[in-house]
């Protein structure tokens, strides 16, 4: 028996869904991708990521 998700559990598989096409999004046309490292906004290569 499968469980149903929760309105809740389907937002959040969404969002890392949109998350994991956005950074690739970006990777493939060569664009930083903004992240928090030590308390700071920085801007990660396309080549790291």
């Amino acid at each position: 028996m499968k469980k149903r998700l929760t309105m809740q559990d389907k937002a959040e598989i969404a969002m890392k869904v949109a998350v994991r096409n956005a950074i690739a999004d970006r990777k493939r046309r060569g664009l930083p991708v903004a992240i928090w490292k030590n308390g700071r906004a920085v801007n990660l290569p396309a080549s790291k990521i």
